[in-house]
């Protein structure tokens, strides 16, 4: 499957990197078009990995603010202490070194949208603070006797389950529901399978740019193995496996061999086709023997294809396309 097989531009309409034709991704693009045109308070929930501060971003750049700046703010990033004075800012003599007035995230998110991720890391007093800037727009600097005004929208995304969190209480009830006016949920890419191909070619041909690279596409073999496999790492994931896919690749074209997908059975290759999920199997098994005859016999090439019954041309062809080193299992046997 070659670059230009598959049309892995970004969806008309939302930022570079929301890649596919899924329902379930259309259902989700669909609802930031018709959230964006609002004012209201969005709540992004899904997997780590699945892009909730993308989809944040497009809200803001189809909304009315798209001019204005898109701040975002790892909440669990800020220490509980510093909360107020990062969020609200702080006049001069505040504290020992407030030498001057200065402005916080809210002052510089003006007109603009806050995105607030990991909101559920937030202590309860900080969601006390943050509470009363939803209910009345407005927030007091640390130091000051006087309110100043707010016009921000703010989306916050967490990636756990914030009603469990709330009959938990380590979530106030007020707050999330002050949050969730709009709710948003990013499937994880295990159920948007059919978008992997153009994900993963659209990532080939970034990183071939990154890593001056010439790859033009990803062999079959290789690309029912990406399809079959579970993601439990979402879309990040898949980054990262063709980003090194293309930096260990030897040929034009990504290969299984490149894959570094874990080893082992997985639970998604139920879905797999037969020929996929033979694939998987045989090449563990290779790779898994080729180690072994090569740890028996320390590194040596010659020994080792005559106990595996292969000519040695044929077998180094082998360790090439598993990426085995003879070096390095030589030398894992003598360390060991």
């Amino acid at each position: 499957m070659t670059l230009d097989m598959i049309d892995s531009r970004p969806m008309p309409g939302l930022l570079p990197g929301v890649v596919g034709s899924s329902a379930p991704l259309r259902a989700v693009v669909d609802q930031v078009a018709m959230v964006a045109g609002t004012e209201v308070t969005c709540l992004v929930t899904g997997e780590t990995g699945t892009g909730k501060e993308l989809f944040a971003r497009g809200i803001h750049y189809l909304s009315r603010r798209r001019h204005q700046p898109f701040v975002p703010v790892n909440c669990g990033a800020i220490p509980d202490h510093l909360f107020e004075n990062e969020l609200f800012g702080h006049t001069r003599g505040a504290y020992t070194d407030a030498r001057s007035n200065e402005g916080g995230i809210l002052a510089y998110a003006e007109k603009g949208t806050l995105f607030l991720d990991e909101v559920d890391s937030l202590s309860l007093s900080a969601q006390v603070k943050l509470l009363r800037v939803l209910q009345e727009r407005e927030y007091r600097p640390v130091g000051s006797a006087h309110t100043v005004a707010t016009n921000i929208r703010i989306v916050a995304a967490t990636n756990c389950n914030l009603e469990n969190a709330v009959q938990a209480r380590r979530f106030r009830e007020d707050l999330y529901f002050r949050l969730n006016v709009f709710h948003l949920r990013i499937p994880p890419l295990r159920d948007r399978l059919e978008d992997v191909p153009a994900l993963a070619l659209r990532y080939v041909r970034e990183y071939s740019l990154d890593h001056q690279r010439t790859l033009t596409g990803i062999q079959p073999e290789a690309m029912d193995l990406l399809r079959g496999y579970h993601w439990p790492g979402n879309v990040r994931e898949l980054q990262t496996v063709i980003q090194r896919a293309v930096i260990l690749a030897r040929n034009s074209v990504i290969t299984a061999a490149d894959l570094d997908l874990p080893a082992g059975i997985q639970p998604m290759q139920a879905h797999m086709t037969l020929k996929a999920a033979k694939t998987v199997a045989v090449n563990q098994c290779e790779r898994s023997y080729l180690s072994t005859v090569l740890a028996c016999c320390e590194g040596n090439v010659t020994q080792a294809a005559r106990m595996a019954g292969k000519e040695r041309r044929s077998f180094q062809r082998l360790l090439k396309k598993h990426a085995v080193s003879p070096l390095v299992t030589k030398n894992s046997r003598q360390v060991s």
